[in-house]
């Protein structure tokens, strides 16, 4: 299976989970799960939000940020990879000057 993010439609979500700013994202969902390569840009962030389904896997490219998750705080920079288990609560902040990009894989069990 090959998922090419440059031909996914991108979808602009404001105040993501209660966050800040906007964050810009494109998505694939499939039988194996859910695929997304998000934009965080500066001062915006995704709110805290309850990881319900399946874990949760960010693999962070380009930027600094902030994973906040279960209230312990985790620094994001690229070649890093957050993950926040299933039934924890997480928020991800970009605490840089530049667009935090990462991909993230909800695996379906």
């Amino acid at each position: 299976m090959l998922i090419d993010f440059n031909e996914l439609s991108e979808i602009t979500i404001p105040n993501m989970n209660g966050g800040e700013g906007k964050v810009i994202a494109k998505m694939d969902v499939n039988d194996c799960g859910r695929f997304i390569k998000t934009v965080i840009p500066p001062k915006s962030s995704i709110g805290p939000h309850l990881q319900e389904t399946n874990d949760d896997i960010n693999f962070i490219v380009y930027g600094e940020g902030i994973a906040i998750c279960d209230d312990s705080e985790e620094i994001l920079k690229a070649g890093t990879c957050h993950v926040c288990p299933k039934g924890s609560t997480h928020s991800i902040i970009n605490a840089g000057e530049e667009d935090l990009v990462f991909y993230t894989v909800v695996p379906q069990k």
